[in-house]
């Protein structure tokens, strides 16, 4: 997936990706054209909403946008919460997933055009997905036109200080299946990278945590409507009616 088409990635339609997503089970990798293995936590994606998930859930205000849905959990747990929440993937097999979990999600790309653009109140980038595209301040600059003025981002960022690009492929290498597709590009950033390339085009840091061996750094866009200068837990759950997804 880039910023400049919006034609799926090779990886969307990958068999290895769509079954794993379908059966829950890995091992499932990414790999970069050096050989090296970065493993995608299949099991974890396709299980329920955990303490750790339901922590950031806690912080999301207002209707929220889950960009790289993937199988549905956090967009599924927010649904059965009550909230207004809409699901994105670019994988059918993803957005299938969600859809039978009791929540919404739409096959597209983040940068097609999307519902409630400019009004969203939190998007989230988890599991990985301040990688999409690999080019994270494009990616931040698609954010900032999804989002409301004062509008929270959380992102789950790499256990390490980097700040990689790459092309990779989906891989199965339990199975000896070759690679599907083209490479893609796709990025790791750690919070320290994030935060200085948020700063710099203007957004604004309001918390980093992390839980076990996951990072997690919340970013606000400019505003002057929002004063809020944390990422609590919402006192309410604030339902945008014009962003639910028709």
């Amino acid at each position: 997936m880039s910023a400049t088409t919006d034609a799926p990635p090779a990886w969307a339609a990958s068999d290895p990706y769509a079954t794993a997503l379908r059966t829950g089970r890995g091992p499932l990798y990414l790999r970069r054209g050096d050989g090296w293995l970065l493993p995608l936590e299949v099991e974890r994606w396709c299980a329920g909403a955990d303490d750790v998930d339901r922590d950031v859930l806690d912080r999301c205000e207002g209707a929220v946008l889950d960009v790289g849905c993937g199988p549905g959990r956090l967009v599924a747990e927010l649904a059965a919460r009550g909230r207004t929440v809409l699901g994105v993937d670019v994988s059918e097999a993803a957005v299938t997933r969600t859809n039978t979990l009791g929540g919404q999600a739409l096959r597209r790309s983040v940068f097609e055009p999307l519902p409630g653009e400019g009004r969203w109140g939190t998007v989230l980038l988890m599991d990985g997905n301040i990688g999409i595209g690999g080019d994270p301040a494009a990616l931040l600059c698609r954010m900032g036109q999804l989002l409301a003025p004062g509008g929270l981002l959380i992102a789950e960022t790499a256990p390490l200080d980097i700040d990689e690009r790459a092309h990779v492929q989906v891989v199965d290498v339990a199975h000896g299946q070759a690679p599907m597709g083209e490479p893609f590009p796709w990025a790791r950033i750690g919070t320290p990278a994030l935060l200085r390339l948020a700063g710099r085009a203007g957004w604004r840091a309001v918390a980093q945590w992390a839980a076990g061996e996951r990072r997690f750094a919340a970013l606000r866009t400019p505003s002057t409507r929002n004063t809020s200068s944390s990422a609590e837990p919402p006192k309410r759950t604030a339902v945008i009616s014009s962003q639910r997804p028709r």
